[in-house]
């Protein structure tokens, strides 16, 4: 199976990861993994005056915060894992991509912020489970 793992180094994420580890169907070298994780657009005045190396040098570094734990994490499981960095909105970015990709499923961690919290404040997977052609599992 092809599997997307949506990651922000977030206690949320640490607890998908706890759940694929107690899941033997879900987390086995047998599956294909690619951690997919999606740094907001910098404002474009901040991009202007900083330039696109630097701007892309930031999003590299804050890239790699985030994959660094997950992958160490993966190889003490003997999974091998590619990464995805990519810009934009998380919500959209990760359905888009999930499509493109051709992934069988994405897994991602869940604020749970519930339903009044989704209509003050958003939410990656509400917006990830509205958009996706591709079957997501939230763990919260």
């Amino acid at each position: 199976m092809k599997i997307l793992l949506a990651v922000d180094g977030s206690e949320y994420t640490k607890k998908m990861l706890a759940y694929l580890t107690t899941h033997d169907d879900l987390f086995s070298a047998n599956n294909s993994y690619t951690l997919l994780t999606v740094n907001p657009q910098l404002p474009p005045r901040a991009r202007a005056a900083l330039g696109k190396d630097i701007v892309d040098a930031f999003h590299r570094e804050e890239a790699e915060k985030v994959f660094g734990p997950i992958t160490k994490f993966l190889t003490r499981h003997e999974i091998d894992a590619k990464t995805m960095s990519k810009v934009g909105h998380a919500g959209e970015t990760i359905s888009k991509t999930a499509v493109s990709g051709k992934f069988d499923l994405v897994v991602m961690g869940s604020h749970g912020h519930g339903t009044l919290g989704n209509l003050v404040m958003g939410s990656v997977a509400t917006q990830v489970l509205a958009h996706c052609k591709v079957p997501v599992l939230l763990v919260r």
